[in-house]
């Protein structure tokens, strides 16, 4: 007699019932399922159970497209770099130098291809629903907002870290959304050696 044939996947493995196997797109559905779930729930209730049962999957199956939450909502935001990364490189090196610093890696990101490209994506979304501004919001508070905060270790931190952000938003939104001159055109350098020693000031001033 020929042994039936099963069907492969961590979810036929486990024997678990209503858990599909992965399949051509599993990796995009995942994604769907994962917007849905940080958008209903906000960043700290999304779990990764929670984005696998949304997805129809078992969670080893997220597990294996996504190392972490972290890493699935750095995807399924498309923002343009992982603000992980960016924290490390605001954070080491010198205190004095922490503005150019924040001015140069965010302009940086922004300014390339790509980074463009998302950067009025994700700033038409924030204006245009309360939803992906809170989910935006908190994610980035816990991956960027809050390292940086801990690492300057002075009372006011979060209030310093958050008048950086509001200043990089604000530009942002000037040359990327509104595109008003002449921000709009300024060349990268200019910026950064304006920038800087206002974000300075909002940290250690």
């Amino acid at each position: 007699m020929t042994a039936r044939r099963t069907t492969e996947g961590p979810a036929a493995r486990s024997g678990r019932p209503g858990r599909r196997p992965g399949g051509p797109d599993t990796r995009g559905e995942i994604l769907g399922a994962a917007r849905k779930s940080f958008a209903d729930k906000g960043f700290t209730a999304t779990s990764i159970r929670a984005v696998a049962r949304e997805a129809g999957v078992d969670a080893a199956l997220v597990h294996h497209y996504f190392d972490s939450k972290d890493e699935l909502f750095i995807e399924a935001m498309a923002l343009p770099a992982d603000p992980r990364q960016i924290a490390t490189i605001i954070i080491d090196g010198p205190r004095d130098e922490i503005g150019r610093r924040i001015a140069t890696v965010f302009l940086r990101v922004w300014e390339s291809p790509d980074g463009q490209q998302r950067m009025r994506a994700i700033v038409r979304s924030i204006a245009g629903s309360e939803e992906v501004a809170r989910l935006m919001r908190e994610g980035i508070t816990q991956l960027l907002l809050q390292p940086v905060s801990d690492a300057l270790d002075v009372p006011d931190a979060p209030l310093r870290v958050s008048l950086v952000a509001a200043q990089l938003m604000g530009l942002a939104m000037i040359r990327y959304l509104l595109e008003l001159e002449p921000v709009a055109s300024a060349d990268l350098q200019t910026l950064v050696d304006r920038l800087a020693p206002v974000l300075q000031h909002h940290l250690t001033g």
